[in-house]
């Protein structure tokens, strides 16, 4: 599965109606105390114009979301074709407007509405007074004794009327709760803008890792300010660090940087364990989506061991996972933030969407969140980053043969020959030592179906060098299997 870490703008959403309020049914007037006399009202005749009051149609404009300053991150492509252009052209903030003031029959939700007085005539002048001069009579008698049964109500020591309280009390949020959860990680997460010399760049996510000073994020987020360009980390409580790469792994899309002149009072996030989460697991995403730091959005494991590739934008350098797959909302400026489970524990690095307003893999448009979202597995990031705080370069395993990237969806075919018109197999490396050739189609790694190149890469560095595991491949229509010891390679290439 080829993704992006792009996507199109969140439209917008409709505001709310206004909500009739029901008017509270007319009592009857009562008698006057002392037997006083009432005048009765005349029947009004038929035909007498009534109060002009109209329905309002409402007319508001539905808020426009905030939006980001341009955003230039390494976008995610297809193994075999351009990626999309990760430009970022958000539209500007805006502040819901509603309709004005204005009269006449459709003035909008909001606007004031006046009675027009009437001019008084003959005949009927002299009945509209009488109802008005009787309305405010009964509205009198009614407000009095109002205030005489209240007055009667506070006076009396057995009244039942109940005040209510000014102090719903103190809010206890639980650890467990995803506001707890919140509470406890959002401390310890970053907004990271990275940006090249020629002033291009982007927003991304990182957290704290150790309490020396490392964030761990994805490669795409700080691939910007590499080469000289400046990288900056800003806490939740405003607190901003310059920073710098210490090591990235391109094919692992993770990298490693470190605040200069850190705090002291850092507290690394708890690293879980992927290899034990299950489907249906709660999740709760932290990261910068759109340039909107600290949003904090929550989901479930919707798969696991899904093949996901993507590129570096330029058709090249492709990254390759076995990733846990989010239904939680995770969109561009998400990447490289923590994906945590229930507990707080982080499960994963938010690193790439599924997305279908792009038109396609090399689309230009941004695209957001469909409920796809894919990140790295923990146990991996840790390993890579661990690697990459030692010696700076990322450590892969391999097996030492050339396969074919297209998605066949039959298995990871080795090609006949290697890249840079060197051999398929790699002589003396693992697959050679295991008997596999050119033209051998590998199906199996391990328990894991394999129905692609990128498939297969992406679980081979699940594993460590020096892992053993059993290859299923067919050969002239006949399936074999054979075990093997994984070599390494140091550095991207």
């Amino acid at each position: 599965m080829s993704t992006e870490n792009e996507g199109t703008a969140v439209p917008p959403a409709p505001s709310a109606p206004p909500v009739p309020v029901d008017a509270p049914a007319p009592s009857a007037p009562a008698a006057p105390e002392g037997g006083a006399p009432t005048t009765p009202l005349p029947p009004a005749p038929q035909g007498a114009p009534g109060p002009q009051g109209q329905d309002l149609p409402y007319s508001g404009h539905a808020p426009a979301y905030a939006s980001t300053e341009p955003h230039n991150p390494q976008g995610h492509g297809g193994s075999g074709g351009p990626a999309p252009d990760a430009s970022w052209p958000p539209p500007p903030p805006a502040t819901p407007s509603y309709a004005d003031g204005s009269g006449g029959s459709n003035s909008g939700w909001g606007s004031s509405y006046q009675q027009q007085p009437q001019s008084p005539k003959s005949g009927r002048g002299g009945l509209v007074a009488a109802i008005l001069v009787a309305a405010l009579v009964a509205g009198g008698l009614g407000g009095g004794l109002g205030y005489t049964l209240a007055k009667n109500n506070d006076d009396n020591s057995g009244s039942t009327t109940v005040s209510a309280s000014t102090s719903g009390g103190a809010v206890k949020r639980d650890a467990g709760t995803v506001a707890g959860v919140a509470a406890r990680a959002l401390p310890s997460t970053v907004t990271i803008e990275a940006e090249s010399t020629n002033g291009e760049g982007g927003t991304g996510t990182g957290f704290v890792f150790d309490t020396q000073g490392h964030i761990v994020t994805n490669n795409h987020v700080v691939a910007d300010a590499l080469d000289g360009g400046k990288l900056t980390a800003t806490f939740p409580n405003g607190k901003k660090y310059d920073a710098e790469v210490v090591g990235h792994a391109q094919g692992y899309d993770v990298a490693v940087i470190k605040l200069k002149n850190p705090p002291s009072d850092l507290k690394p996030l708890t690293l879980g364990d992927s290899d034990k989460v299950a489907v249906g697991d709660s999740t709760i995403a932290i990261g910068a989506p759109f340039g909107l730091s600290n949003t904090v959005t929550t989901g479930i494991i919707s798969a696991k061991n899904r093949p996901v590739a993507s590129s570096d934008g330029q058709g090249t350098n492709a990254s390759y996972m076995s990733a846990l797959q989010t239904d939680a909302s995770i969109n561009p400026g998400n990447s490289g933030g923590p994906l945590l489970d229930a507990q707080g524990n982080v499960i994963g690095i938010n690193s790439a969407i599924q997305s279908t307003g792009s038109g396609g893999l090399g689309g230009t448009s941004q695209s957001g969140s469909i409920g796809l979202g894919f990140a790295i597995p923990i146990n991996q990031a840790k390993y890579v980053a661990q690697q990459l705080i030692k010696t700076g370069k990322p450590v892969y395993a391999k097996i030492g043969a050339s396969v074919s990237l297209e998605d066949s969806g039959n298995g990871a075919k080795i090609t006949e020959q290697g890249a840079g018109g060197a051999s398929a197999v790699e002589s003396g490396g693992p697959a050679d030592k295991a008997g596999l050739k050119p033209g051998d189609v590998i199906t199996k790694l391990d328990d894991m179906v394999i129905d692609s190149g990128p498939t297969l890469i992406g679980e081979i560095w699940t594993h460590k060098p020096g892992d053993k595991v059993t290859i299923t491949y067919e050969r002239g229509g006949k399936s074999h299997t054979v075990d093997l010891t994984l070599g390494s390679r140091v550095g991207d290439s």
